[in-house]
């Protein structure tokens, strides 16, 4: 990590992954730079606003500057305005977490959410992430719009991950991720059972114009107790509805506008 961006851009990345706060010693160790460039990255970052220390010599966290930058960001391009109401109408129908992801060149990213479960267990992750592509609802139904080269050729630039890191049910072979597009291709959307998480499920459908590659996601998770595989076959239809109408009316957003035609 040698320019001064890849090395600001480092910090600012190990420190989103570390919301409590990390010594300026370890955050040069963990990315690999010197010691006094790290402090002088962190002073820089201090004095434009876009972190802070927890104390006098402290440990260092991002403050909400970045977070602010990407909500005006996703708020002038009118992503969440088209799609709030959708994914508000589903989050009624199924009773659970129903999340927009959007394809941003070899990323996938999760804008949006609506929360349907009033009461009980909820599943509410952080949202901002980049979906795992080899083991998210989110990421095979993105997947299963590509041929099995192109989809396996994503997944390797992004990595399986950690085994430890997901559920017991994670694909960690191109034979077993393959088992888990192909379904998916086959139904139009995809379908998991502890995968991403224990006890939890998650389906996902793409959004897609015609002639366009997808443009985004629409995803349903929550506690496998409640969203079984019988119920997921169920809000299958409603969930393959949600998608394609947002792709009807994607033209009116400016980022999805400018999504490239063909496959990538």
């Amino acid at each position: 990590m040698n320019g001064i961006l890849e090395r600001t851009l480092g910090v600012l990345e190990y420190l989103a992954d570390n919301a409590d706060g990390v010594p300026m010693a370890t955050i040069a160790d963990e990315i690999g730079i010197p010691r006094s460039a790290a402090h002088r990255l962190l002073a820089d970052l201090s004095r434009c606003g876009y972190v802070r220390q927890t104390r006098k010599h402290g440990d260092y966290v991002l403050t909400t500057k970045l977070a602010s930058l990407g909500l005006i960001h996703l708020s002038s391009t009118g992503i969440v305005d088209i799609a709030q109401p959708l994914l508000d109408r589903l989050a009624e129908t199924s009773g659970e977490l129903v999340r927009l992801s959007v394809v941003d060149g070899d990323r996938l990213t999760w804008v949006a959410r609506a929360q349907g479960a009033m009461r009980g267990l909820r599943y509410d992750p952080d949202m901002g992430m980049d979906a795992r592509l080899s083991c998210t609802a989110t990421g095979h139904a993105w997947l299963l719009t590509m041929t099995d080269e192109e989809a396996l050729q994503r997944v390797s630039r992004q990595g399986f991950g950690a085994p430890e890191d997901f559920g017991p049910n994670a694909p960690t072979t191109v034979r077993a991720l393959l088992k888990f597009i192909h379904a998916a291709r086959s139904r139009g959307f995809s379908m998991i059972d502890e995968v991403f998480a224990p006890a939890m499920s998650a389906m996902a459908a793409p959004v897609l114009r015609k002639g366009n590659i997808a443009i985004g996601v629409i995803s349903i998770a929550g506690p496998k107790v409640r969203l079984t595989e019988k119920r997921m076959l169920q809000l299958g239809p409603a969930l393959l509805d949600a998608a394609a109408e947002l792709a009807a009316s994607s033209k009116a957003s400016m980022h999805f506008k400018d999504q490239p035609l063909g496959r990538s």
